[in-house]
């Protein structure tokens, strides 16, 4: 009988801690409709304004900073030894 409560807590804590975290995409959805609700915008406007706002810092993906390095060192021609110290360093910015 003991064997059955410790997986049901373990889950029972799982699924609670689930419910407490918020993500940082939800936070930000919340600040944006907070300033569109601010605002007073309605209909298109603050579909324009939503999205816009969550568009707003947000971090690009690996596979997005490697497109835009990869274009930027092409840009610059570089080769060898000197593109790959180039995407090293860009690849490690923000």
């Amino acid at each position: 009988m003991k064997l059955l409560h410790v997986p049901l807590l373990v889950l029972g804590l799982l699924i609670a801690g689930q419910g407490f975290a918020a993500t940082a995409q939800q936070e930000k959805m919340k600040t944006c409709n907070a300033d569109a609700t601010a605002k007073a915008l309605k209909g298109d406007e603050r579909k324009a304004f939503m999205s816009t706002c969550l568009k707003k810092d947000v971090p690009q993906t690996q596979q997005e900073k490697m497109k835009t390095c990869n274009a930027d060192a092409t840009t610059k021609a570089l080769k060898g030894d000197e593109r790959k110290t180039f995407m090293s360093d860009c690849l490690k910015k923000k």
